[in-house]
Parts: structure tokens; C-alpha cells; sequence
């Protein structure tokens, strides 16, 4: 599997392209438009979108991608917020371009996707309906876990108890993997169990 890492443009939240093969790929939480772009100049045909949750800074590009093919899947719980005004882009002056939920995940659910095994971690906290992915030696932990951070719950459907129970939830994965976060630096798991001052293992 090759990871491809789109940082934004602006604010917007980090992307990656997974791909097994180098034609067909995975977005997760395609931020803005161009990620259409970024993957087609990789020789990319983007298959399927996963999103970890559904904040405009993470599915702004849902819509472009949906047009040229992509299937887009959420968790059942976090699909109102992504398609409602709870994602934030109208409170922010970014409404999100219309899109539509083809599939939704659930925690502990495994899917195959474009040739990479994807398991599904229910890590509710920055909202209801978070997830994470993990996809052989990658964690992709959207807003829930960043390097040295977690996510903010103070928006709608945050809740800080249950983000520090998604986090530690995260630390007792067994073994360890790198961290693609939806802001920021790369990490690894490890590192953040015995360094992140916000919610320890």
C-alpha cells in the first residue's frame, strides 16, 4: 500500500490517497476540490472516499469526487452532521458543494476496499459519529488523534468524556503504527502513549 499525503490549501484538513495497485485509490476525508486533481496527476481513479467525520475542513472535495465515480462512505451517526449545517461551512463562510452518503461503516466493521483491508475503530469525542481507520501498519485518526494533541469537543456533538475513552482506546491497540492525523505532523502510536500530554495511555 502507498500513502500519498495532500496537505491543504489554506484550512482544510490533511488527505490521503491510498492505493494498492497505483491505478485505483482510497481518499480519506478529501478536504477540497482538488484533491480530484491531485489524484489524477498521480494516475490515480479515485474508488472510494472513507471519512472520519463529518466537518467541512474534512469532505469538501466529497462532492467533485462523487461526480467522477467515487462511492463516499461515513459512519451511520456521523452522516447528518456531514450533510447538515452542523459540518460547519456556512458558519464558517465555506458551504460544502451537495453530495451524498453511498455507504456507512460501524466500529469494528472490516471492508475491502480497492485491494487494502481497512478495519473500522469507533472513536466518538470530537463528534458523535468519529472514526478511525486502520489499514495495515496506518492509523488514520481524523480530529480524534493528532501529534503531541487530540481534537477539540466543542462543537456540535463533542463530547471531552468520550474522547479521552476513544484515545485510550486507541493507545490499547495492540502493537504499534504509523498516525496520519487530520492536522499536522505524523506520528506514531507508540510515541503518542508515552509522550501526548493531553490524554495519557
Amino acid at each position: 500500500m502507498t500513502i500519498h499525503k495532500i496537505y491543504p490549501e489554506g484550512f482544510a484538513s490533511n488527505c490521503y490517497l491510498l492505493t494498492a495497485d497505483g491505478k485505483t485509490a482510497v481518499a480519506i476525508d478529501p478536504a477540497q476540490p482538488r484533491i480530484l486533481r491531485e489524484a489524477e496527476a498521480r494516475g490515480l481513479q479515485v474508488k472510494f472516499v472513507l471519512l472520519t467525520h463529518g466537518h467541512f475542513d474534512h469532505i469538501g472535495g466529497c462532492a467533485a469526487l462523487q461526480s467522477a465515480g467515487a462511492k463516499i462512505g461515513c459512519s451511520e451517526t456521523e452522516k447528518p452532521l456531514a450533510l447538515g449545517k452542523d459540518n460547519l461551512g456556512e458558519a464558517h463562510g465555506a458551504p460544502v458543494p451537495a453530495f451524498s452518503v453511498d455507504f456507512t461503516v460501524r466500529g469494528g466493521e472490516e471492508l475491502r476496499l480497492c485491494g487494502i483491508d481497512f478495519r473500522v475503530i469507533a472513536t466518538p469525542g470530537h463528534t458523535a459519529g468519529s472514526v478511525c481507520y486502520l489499514a495495515e501498519g496506518a492509523l488514520f485518526t481524523g480530529d480524534t488523534l493528532f501529534a503531541g494533541s487530540v481534537g477539540r469537543t466543542d462543537l456540535p456533538t463533542g463530547s471531552g468524556g468520550a474522547l479521552v475513552q476513544s484515545v485510550k482506546a486507541l493507545y490499547a491497540t495492540a502493537g504499534d503504527y504509523s498516525v496520519y492525523a487530520g492536522h499536522g505532523a505524523d506520528t506514531t502510536l507508540e510515541y503518542e502513549r508515552k509522550n501526548n500530554g493531553y490524554i495519557r495511555a
